[in-house]
């Protein structure tokens, strides 16, 4: 029968040990037997010796000379190598080359996903701002590029990388190079990758009375509860390990609970175990192997001795056994169904003859999970994420807080219970992983020239944008019906805005239209019916009856402005003012002609008594007023004004306006009223010495400087104000101008009239005109 030899193998810490113990302790002749077989794992020895063994040519790192004083009892025990191997120690795709290695087995997990679980993690506690230690070969290496990849998409960086040579063993050199640099550091999370072998330089290196402050990441291939001394445990509380996820295997732990020496006295490292574990090493090396303890049990050791789960390395050297076995009893099947052993005769199994059996080796263990030998049947390893904790009367526990699953969709196989985890003696919530702190919303982020991503500064949202999320590259603009509020943290709707009459300026515009227009009919009233006075009919009072009426219009005119925009009051309300500002105007233009011709018709002698006449005031009225019509039809056939909504003057504000459609028809149409009361104003200013009984020109003379004094402050008023206040000022200006027509041009008519009546006779006109007639002949 082929031998087949497993040694289950635990590591023997002594930190009270003041002699240096040999790099090499002597192993027992029992331990060196030929075979044909090698379960086991591919890593460095530096405790067993080798050198004697057949197919010790398959170790390429010797043990350093000078290593520290630990022992370390290796996984491997190697027979034959040229023959069968079954490995049980990570998956390496290197290995899984059937053309160089066609007799070796794996039976570990696939850790390709693992990279992808400590992302998730990241991406969980949102830590951006993480330090990586990780081994100086070929699978650290992997790790490093696999998991950079993975944080670049998710917008987490490696503040720093520390790999530690796997050859390294020396305390002084990896405590001064080492790990003052991780201590020193900001980082406040750490992601440790490597083997327990690997990362033991890290474990020694430990500070036994600094707090480090640091939440380590371990990943799946480092035993975090083993260390040289009890107490470093501390540093490494609340620390999260992925761990493989293993099915319990029945009876197991009922199994470990009655193991002793005295139950296997052929056991010597079981014995040797024994006495270092419960009696200290110092002891053990001055004492008989048969003095143990019989009441001890495994099941009272500490985490850091001896973990009574079976971990994931154990259940894939149990899977290996169990491997071997299955194989074994289909080879032995199938050989005595083909050669009938004789009685007294023993079967001689070769050992090229297991490689089929084991290459199609498929079971159910007694977990009832199915195992693979092939290849082809290493499946993504799942993880447990286990919290190691680590309490003050200086006991231990690793607690299951969450899981990943690699096959299934993306975001839906990490599980994980904040809740549950216990991170520190001092942080009872998670703890921060940033460069910068985060910015909250109303906030953005701006990158940091020559650093990297995860370190930012935190810029305020520009106008009309907002940002209502931490951590955000962009700010977002607001839909055209809503606003930023102060905080620029969320968008407010925007309030609909036009100048209403229920509002107070509403009111009070429209009070004073009405007022003033019905002054002005009180005004034409007293003129209608003191029609026949000399003062009404001195200046033309058909002109007088059409300048009162129009300027009634003016007033009302404005009234169009106010209230909430619709079609017809868009068309109406720049065209209706334009036209009866433009009548306005040309009956002051033709009164102030009026006054010239009075002046040159009745000087004895003149020829130009035809222009007099009262069609000629009316040619002129209409001659402008005309223009003026045309101006407004072109505008209105081009491009009309129309109801829009104006989403940008004021952020708060959806301004309900007329647009005006053409701008240059609203600029013609103003130009050219200006145009008419330019000239009013200059022929009246020319003839305002003229005597006073016939000459209104210099009351129209103060009219017009106050019209176009309204009109020139109005215009660039106009184009600096926004939503309504633009039609508060056109409303205004439509009411001063008008307003100053009024009064400059008809109040003191009126105060003639009824206040001073016994001036206003033939009598009295005559003698005046007489009197001013001799003044003029004289000169």
């Amino acid at each position: 029968m082929i031998p087949v030899l497993l040694i289950m193998l635990t590591q023997l810490l002594s930190v009270h040990k003041t002699e240096k113990s040999p790099c090499f302790p002597k192993t027992s002749p029992s331990l060196s037997r030929d075979g044909d077989l090698v379960i086991g794992s591919f890593l460095p020895l530096y405790s067993i010796e080798v050198s004697s063994v057949r197919g010790a040519e398959m170790f390429q790192s010797q043990p350093d000379k000078c290593c520290r004083d630990y022992n370390y009892y290796s996984e491997l025990i190697p027979v034959n190598y040229w023959r069968k191997r079954i490995s049980y120690g990570h998956f390496d795709s290197i290995l899984s080359d059937k053309a160089q290695f066609p007799s070796l087995y794996q039976l570990a997990n696939r850790d390709s996903s693992l990279h992808r679980a400590v992302v998730q993690l990241m991406v969980y506690f949102e830590w951006t701002w993480v330090g990586l230690i990780t081994t100086d070969d070929m699978r650290g290496e992997e790790f490093l590029w696999d998991l950079r990849g993975d944080m670049v998409k998710n917008g987490i960086c490696l503040a720093f990388t520390e790999k530690t040579p796997v050859s390294e063993r020396r305390y002084g050199e990896s405590q001064n190079m080492f790990l003052s640099r991780i201590i020193e550091t900001s980082v406040r999370v750490i992601i440790i990758h490597g083997d327990t072998d690997s990362l033991m330089i890290f474990r020694y290196s430990q500070p036994l009375h600094v707090y480090t402050w640091k939440v380590w990441i371990t990943t799946s291939h480092w035993d975090i509860t083993m260390r040289p001394c009890l107490r470093d445990g501390y540093n490494f509380n609340g620390a999260l390990s992925f761990s493989h996820m293993t099915s319990e295997i029945p009876g197991f732990k009922s199994f470990l609970r009655t193991v002793n020496p005295a139950k296997y006295p052929e056991d010597i490292l079981l014995k040797e175990f024994w006495s270092s574990a419960f009696k200290g090493v110092e002891k053990f090396e001055n004492q008989e192997h048969a003095e143990c303890s019989p009441n001890a049990s495994l099941e009272t050791l500490p985490l850091y001795i001896f973990d009574m789960t079976m971990s994931g390395l154990s259940y894939t050297i149990y899977n290996a056994v169990y491997s071997v076995a299955w194989a074994l009893q289909e080879m032995l099947l199938v050989t005595s169904d083909e050669e009938p052993v004789r009685d007294g005769e023993s079967w001689v199994l070769q050992p090229w003859q297991l490689h089929s059996f084991l290459k199609n080796t498929q079971f159910n263990n007694s977990a009832g999970h199915q195992v693979f030998l092939e290849d082809k049947g290493s499946s993504e390893a799942q993880y447990d994420i286990m919290n190691f904790l680590f309490f003050p009367n200086e006991t231990e526990t690793l607690v299951k807080v969450g899981q990943f699953i690699s096959n299934v969709p993306h975001g839906q196989g990490f599980t994980i219970h904040k809740e549950a985890i216990i991170w520190s003696f001092m942080d009872s919530e998670f703890p921060l992983a940033v460069c910068t702190n985060s910015c909250g919303p109303g906030f953005r982020k701006t990158p940091r020239e020559g650093e990297p991503i995860c370190c930012f500064d935190c810029s305020p949202c520009p106008e009309g944008e907002i940002s209502n999320q931490m951590n955000m590259k962009l700010c977002k603009k607001c839909p055209e019906d809503e606003y930023p509020n102060k905080e620029r943290n969320y968008c407010l709707p925007k309030v609909i805005a036009f100048l209403n009459i229920k509002e107070p300026l509403g009111m009070t515009l429209a009070f004073m239209a009405i007022s003033f227009s019905l002054l002005t009919a009180l005004i034409l009233g007293v003129f209608l019916k003191f029609q026949d006075t000399p003062i009404v009919k001195a200046n033309n009072r058909a002109l007088s009856y059409t300048l009162l009426i129009s300027l009634t219009f003016c007033f009302l005119c404005s009234l169009l402005f106010i209230g909430r925009p619709t079609a017809a009051t868009c068309l109406l309300r720049q065209t209706t003012f334009g036209v009866v500002f433009t009548v306005a105007v040309s009956c002051i233009l033709a009164k102030t002609i009026t006054v010239i011709l009075a002046f040159k018709v009745t000087i004895p002698g003149s020829r130009k008594k035809i222009w007099m006449q009262p069609g000629v005031s009316n040619c002129v009225v209409l001659l402008c007023t005309g223009i003026q019509v045309i101006l407004c039809g072109i505008w209105l056939g081009i491009s009309p004004p129309f109801p829009d909504t104006n989403t940008h003057s004021q952020p708060n504000q959806i301004i309900i306006e007329c647009n005006e459609g053409s701008v240059l028809g609203l600029y013609s149409v103003l130009g050219y009223i200006g145009f008419l009361a330019l000239g009013s104003f200059t022929v009246a200013f020319l003839v305002r010495r003229l005597p006073d009984t016939f000459n209104e020109a210099k009351f129209i003379t103060f009219s017009m400087l106050v019209f176009c004094s309204v009109w020139v402050s109005f215009l660039p008023t106009y184009q600096s104000t926004k939503g309504k206040a633009m039609v508060v000022v056109e409303i205004f200006s439509i009411l001063a101008s008008s307003a100053g027509l009024l009064g400059c041009i008809f109040i003191p008519k009126c105060y003639m009239i009824l206040l001073r009546s016994d001036e206003n006779t033939k009598i009295h006109i005559r003698n005046k005109s007489a009197t001013i007639m001799g003044s003029i002949q004289e000169h």
